[in-house]
């Protein structure tokens, strides 16, 4: 029984946090993400965690419940020491995300090394042997969400560029990438006003591709980092059905505001649970421990289309204002202009055409005023007979 507490649309585990650093068995520096995937009844987590020297690693869980894990005390996989991968992720593999795929297991994350961070991908059937596969970016890509299924024949891969949007790019092999576009974008003024990202691998339902996502707000203290939702369109994800313009999930507990790094949630794995009618978020809280958070899928469907609707009906009242706005202008404008018309008829200037009518007028005029200013000329007298 899940019992679940919390004000967001995601309610987290009253247990959490599921993994923190005091319950290993083993010395680490702190623990950031997890994604999970189901594996002959079991849930597998694989988690990032950062070692003692300062190296991000990647380490395997197994659960038979999804809330109580037990986690290995040595990496999945080793960081390469020497050849050309040595430059690419010999500082470190992070953020990882499991996609099921043509009966494969694929894992993408986030290769650290002297040349910058690219996406890698490996795969395997057991997550015993991990097989490398290549690098599927160029530098300065991160938070890879290989789809579950191909989209019109190809893959598709959703990742965020240095910019800060969300972008997808489609592979005919795995290995060679392109057709790339924007998908979602950070949104001024909102909550995930200054960069976004991919979290979960997209989950297909009825109204499309669910995706989890996290943006990140820039405050006067440091960046606050929380979760949403959006619904991509089913045949072409990159357009977006409905999204969340309030977090589901946002920093509130202690675990999630104190740590490594303060006031952050971020996912990298979610799975559906109970006839796949509710949802399970694992995420990291404050960079220090592994959560996790449940959902109703109904209720972040009909959250992000509520948040759309409200959002079409505030940017149609913001359009009609301002056309309202322009209009009201444009006739102050017309009635200014027929003021100083009238003003500049009403008032001739010197050089202008004046006519005749008004011409004659004033002329009488000025012919009474003289003759009204002339003294009267005395007549002479008359002579007498």
């Amino acid at each position: 029984m899940i019992h679940r507490t919390g004000r967001d649309i995601v309610h987290r585990w009253q247990g959490n946090p599921l993994i923190s650093i005091q319950s290993l068995g083993f010395r680490i520096a702190d623990i950031r993400n997890a994604t999970v995937a189901p594996l002959n009844g079991e849930t597998i987590m694989l988690i990032t965690m950062e070692s003692l020297q300062g190296y991000s690693l990647i380490y395997k869980a197994v659960s038979e419940d999804g809330i109580h894990f037990s986690v290995h005390p040595e990496p999945l996989m080793n960081l390469p020491t020497e050849g050309p991968r040595a430059l690419y992720e010999g500082y470190g593999q992070r953020d990882p995300r499991i996609t099921r795929l043509d009966q494969t297991y694929y894992i993408s994350y986030i290769a650290d090394g002297k040349r910058g961070l690219r996406l890698a991908l490996a795969k395997t059937d057991d997550f015993e042997d991990i097989e490398f596969v290549g690098y599927v970016t160029q530098p300065d890509v991160k938070n890879g969400l290989l789809f579950p299924q191909k989209i019109d024949g190809r893959y598709a891969l959703l990742k965020r560029p240095s910019g800060g949007d969300i972008w997808i790019s489609y592979s005919d092999d795995l290995e060679f990438w392109g057709d790339e576009r924007v998908v979602m974008t950070k949104r001024g003024g909102h909550w995930d006003a200054s960069r976004i990202g991919g979290s979960a691998v997209p989950i297909l339902i009825d109204k499309g591709w669910l995706l989890i996502y996290y943006g990140i707000k820039e405050t006067s203290a440091a960046p606050l980092c929380r979760l949403g939702a959006a619904i991509l369109d089913r045949d072409d994800p990159s357009q977006v059905v409905a999204r969340s313009n309030i977090p589901i999930l946002s920093p509130r507990e202690r675990y999630e505001r104190i740590g490594d790094v303060p006031n952050v949630v971020f996912s990298c794995g979610a799975v559906l649970h109970e006839d796949e009618d509710e949802l399970w978020i694992y995420y990291g809280g404050s960079d220090s421990c592994i959560c996790l958070g449940t959902t109703p899928v109904k209720d972040v469907v009909e959250f992000c289309i509520a948040s759309t609707v409200v959002e079409k009906f505030l940017a149609d009242e913001a359009d009609r204002a301002a056309r309202q706005q322009a209009e009201q202008q444009r006739e102050r404008n017309t009635r200014e202009h027929r003021e100083r018309k009238r003003k500049q008829a009403s008032t001739p200037r010197a050089g202008t055409h004046e006519p005749a009518e008004e011409k004659g007028k004033r002329h009488e005029r000025r012919k009474r005023q003289h003759q009204a200013d002339e003294p009267e000329t005395p007549k002479p007298p008359k002579e007498q007979k």
